[in-house]
């Protein structure tokens, strides 16, 4: 069945919907642990392009986890898994000319990297979104921190599962003593868009 699959070119070119969106296309791609500050940055961030005229978009893993993704788990595979749909997703988002802002904790060097390879050059940045775990803990929005540590959540990243920080990342954004509007300026400021 796969050799009865044939992949279709759009009939408008990259430099069409450039001209047409007034910027060029790219990935945003914020990693970090729970709690750094990824979708709170990520939102602002979407804001503040759109209002700036930039047509972006935010793929949030939590967001995806209640819909797209809401058949995976946080097994190793299943991390993966969902790095690799969300970077396929975020493709077709770029290609169709908009900014994508991807947050999702992606702890694999490896995931991030393949989904980098999805790209051309200058369309993806690798954003590493970073606070200490003990600030991560003390924010716990969402108490997982608190349910990790009672045992109540198994492969927690950061706790009970690994999460490699990236090597080389485009940005890095430590946002312990930064506020959001810092760290989105420090992003605007960085890209050209």
């Amino acid at each position: 069945m796969k050799n009865k699959i044939f992949t279709h070119k759009s009939r408008i070119s990259q430099i069409q919907r450039e001209k047409k969106f007034n910027h060029k296309p790219k990935c945003l791609w914020l990693t970090g642990l729970s709690g750094a500050g990824k979708s709170t940055i990520a939102f602002a961030l979407e804001e503040r392009l759109f209002f700036e005229g930039f047509f972006p978009c935010v793929l949030d893993g939590d967001n995806l986890r209640s819909g797209i993704n809401k058949d995976l788990g946080f097994t190793e595979k299943d991390r993966a898994e969902n790095v690799r749909r969300v970077s396929e997703i975020a493709k077709i988002m770029v290609d169709s000319g908009l900014i994508v802002i991807v947050s999702l904790i992606s702890p694999f060097i490896q995931g991030r990297n393949q989904a980098r390879s999805l790209f051309s050059y200058g369309e993806f940045y690798e954003i590493f979104i970073d606070a200490s775990l003990s600030e991560c803990t003390r924010r716990d929005p969402k108490d997982l921190y608190l349910n990790a540590n009672q045992g109540l959540i198994e492969n927690f990243t950061g706790l009970t599962s690994n999460y490699e920080a990236p090597l080389n990342p485009d940005m890095h954004i430590f946002t312990e003593k930064r506020n959001v509007n810092e760290c989105v300026e420090d992003i605007m400021n960085k890209l050209i868009f």
